[in-house]
């Protein structure tokens, strides 16, 4: 069952999204290494609503290149594919084929832990990065998508709402861009929240007595402090060892987003699903970052590598939302059941949220990120529902209300004028 459009049949719209952007000049901020002392980046670029032949004008003289770009997925028959290959073609539309995309699944050039390294030193050029794996070395990014644990929560409009003000609270907060500045990497979308994060289990976990005593596995640390908090054990499990672990009985449940479990067929085994209706558990948020290579290109080839990122932000969406759907279709299918958190569960975890959220903030020294974020959440909502993005039915219902040609692309378009453009390299 397709919930979404995949690369091969998603329309092509990036052009029309690059066509529709205001003309941005002078515009303080950007990235990469256009200043004066990056020699290799220097050249004419072209503006942000640029026809085709006029980038194509601006990219005449410069040499074809190839980059090399570490998606999330898996595979290219991963559900999470199109997160890649629409991106690559996005970007290789944009360049008239100037640029040459080679997208390497699976991690298999270096792992979440090592990619950092292979950004910095060129083996790997753009990737999807997990700097919530990292708190210590990315502290106000920590503070950030564990401040994402106070946003409401629903399936598809407060999803889309947070997401967008994660990028623009990232953006806003020089601590959060000055952390990959350190490790000499580029930040494209500095933060990609995801979907929220739900509980799949193998018998129903809904009211505080039914957490207590019961082991998740978790994905970061502040997720197993609000874990702990609601009298159930967090256990530090690798993802593939998760559904073994499910079977045998050894956890209880897995805590974390819809998409990889879909792929990874967790509800065999775990068909239990549990939703927040209001605040929620912290995210592992990433970040699409760009390394080396990267800041050593034109400011043209820049240009059209960062003007995609309209075209990620709205694939990962719609990737994400749709994969939701297809575990609730999953979960039915095997007897399980879609249920909001009871309201003592979701008292205490909203209650804890805050608390967490503020002091993982003041600990990494930028105290009003919370409120930041929530003033942000609360405007990205307005335009979520003038977009008409509502929610049209509950979390439990979602494989019977969801559209299967859902498209964020206005979305993704509104969030590159408001927040990126300031951005774009020049």
């Amino acid at each position: 069952m397709n919930r979404y459009r995949s690369a091969a049949t998603r329309p092509t719209k990036a052009a029309a999204m690059f066509a529709s952007l205001a003309l941005l000049a002078g515009c303080a901020g950007s990235v990469g290494g256009s200043g004066s002392d990056s020699e290799a980046s220097s050249g004419e670029g072209f503006a942000s609503d640029a026809s085709q032949d006029e980038i194509d004008e601006a990219l005449a003289d410069l040499d074809p290149v190839t980059l090399k770009f570490q998606p999330s997925s898996m595979s290219e028959k991963s559900i999470l594919a199109p997160n890649g290959l629409d991106v690559k073609k996005a970007i290789e539309e944009r360049s008239g084929g100037k640029i040459t995309v080679d997208i390497v699944w699976g991690q298999a050039i270096a792992s979440y832990a090592d990619v950092d390294d292979a950004l910095a030193d060129g083996r790997v050029d753009l990737a999807f990065t997990l700097p919530s794996y990292t708190p210590a070395e990315y502290p106000a990014f920590d503070a950030l998508g564990t401040a994402m644990s106070t946003l409401p929560s629903s399936p598809v409009a407060s999803d889309l709402a947070a997401n967008a003000a994660g990028v623009q609270a990232a953006w806003e907060t020089p601590e959060v861009l000055a952390e990959f500045e350190d490790k000499s990497l580029v930040p494209l979308i500095p933060m990609l929240a995801a979907g929220g994060y739900s509980t799949m289990c193998s018998k129903p976990v809904t009211s505080l007595d039914d957490w207590k005593g019961k082991q998740l596995r978790v994905g970061s640390a502040a997720a197993g402090k609000q874990v702990t908090d609601l009298g159930a054990t967090p256990v530090s499990l690798s993802f593939p060892e998760t559904y073994e672990a499910l079977q045998r009985g050894t956890v209880d449940c897995d805590l974390g987003q819809l998409a990889p479990n879909v792929e990874a067929g967790t509800f065999e085994v775990a068909p239990n699903i549990g939703v927040a209706s209001d605040a929620g558990i912290a995210r592992s948020a990433g970040a699409i970052t760009a390394g080396k290579k990267y800041s050593e290109l034109p400011v043209a080839y820049q240009q059209v590598v960062f003007d995609s990122m309209s075209t990620t932000f709205s694939t990962m969406m719609e990737v994400v939302i749709g994969a939701k759907a297809m575990a609730v279709e999953q979960a039915k299918a095997n007897d399980g059941s879609v249920e909001p958190f009871g309201d003592d569960v979701q008292r205490q975890m909203a209650t804890y949220a805050k608390t967490l959220s503020d002091k993982t903030a003041k600990k990494a020294g930028i105290p009003d990120a919370p409120s930041t974020l929530k003033t942000a959440g609360a405007d990205w909502q307005k335009s979520v529902t003038t977009l008409g993005y509502d929610d049209k039915g509950d979390f439990a219902d979602l494989d019977q209300w969801y559209p299967k040609d859902a498209n964020y692309d206005e979305l993704g378009t509104q969030l590159f004028e408001k927040v990126m453009a300031e951005h774009r390299p020049e």
